[in-house]
């Protein structure tokens, strides 16, 4: 709560209006107490104002001004009789009342004028924070239905207007993979900083780093497994086509068989490729939750 009781002179307190009201409703609505230590019904009114607008701060902010003390002011306002209130808005009054009001028909008062004032700073960044989670939201559903261009289309102005939003490139990224385009998707991520801690950057990075094209023969070179099951390279190979294919259980299944049958083959390219694939999934996902159990028990064992 600001006063101009106290103010020295006529343009000190012009100033103060000016500050305190004129520019603070810009942002929030102010409303301006216009009272006297005399008069008794502002007694009643000043405590409940004091109450009231602590409830609504930051969006609305109480200014008192002694109208003996600030005699021209009071004369500007054509101030007949107090206490009288006006609302600012906009940097101008758009409403008032004289005499003391309850505290229900204040509330009513207050909340007709915020249903006209804009948001506040704080409500402003909420609310973009809210329509980015829908906007993520509905790219994750987009994605999950196998619609990846959807999402990377849904993603792509928003990952453009919001660089520095780690959540937004992070899906954007992972829509870019998901889609065939790990180029683009390297692309996106080159603007974040290798070194940040973000999960969801770790996740996308680690995506990236498993993704490669869909491998035609991949069917054929799974059924030659049958055959030569101790051929490791190409267990691998067949467990890289699975994943570039999305099938993470069929591709996990290789990996732990190359781990179970020879853990330092290829210096542990087998594990490596696991723990990416963790990475990659999140270490809290269930699949890599019961995956790193299965892989604890043959290292283990």
């Amino acid at each position: 709560m600001a006063s101009l009781a106290t103010a020295a002179t006529e343009k000190a307190a012009l100033e103060a209006f000016r500050r305190d009201v004129v520019e603070a409703s810009q942002t929030a609505l102010v409303l301006v107490d216009f009272w006297a230590e005399w008069c008794g019904p502002c007694k009643t009114l000043g405590p409940l104002l004091d109450r009231v607008t602590a409830a609504y701060a930051p969006r609305v902010k109480l200014v008192k001004i002694d109208v003996d003390k600030n005699q021209s002011l009071a004369a500007q306002f054509q101030i007949q009789s107090i206490p009288t209130v006006y609302a600012f808005l906009g940097g101008a009054p758009v409403d008032g009342f004289q005499g003391a009001l309850g505290e229900t028909e204040l509330k009513a008062f207050i909340d007709r004028l915020l249903a006209k004032a804009p948001p506040a700073p704080n409500d402003a960044a909420a609310q973009q924070e809210e329509q980015i989670a829908a906007m993520l939201e509905a790219a994750a559903q987009a994605s999950d239905s196998g619609a990846h261009d959807q999402a990377c289309a849904m993603l792509a102005a928003l990952a453009t207007e919001l660089p520095e939003h780690e959540d937004i490139t992070a899906a954007f990224a992972q829509a870019l993979i998901a889609a065939g385009r790990p180029a683009d998707a390297d692309a996106a991520l080159a603007a974040i900083a290798p070194d940040t801690k973000h999960p969801g950057i770790i996740k996308a990075r680690a995506a990236l780093a498993l993704a490669v094209p869909i491998d035609p023969e991949l069917d054929a070179k799974d059924a030659r497994l049958k055959t030569t099951a101790d051929d490791h390279a190409l267990r691998f190979d067949v467990a890289n086509g699975w994943l570039a294919r999305g099938n993470q259980d069929a591709a996990a299944d290789h990996l732990l068989t190359i781990i179970a049958a020879d853990r330092n083959w290829n210096e542990s390219a087998a594990r490596d490729k696991l723990l990416q694939m963790f990475e990659a999934a999140g270490l809290s996902d269930p699949w890599s939750i019961a995956t790193r159990a299965r892989l604890r028990a043959i290292l283990f064992s």
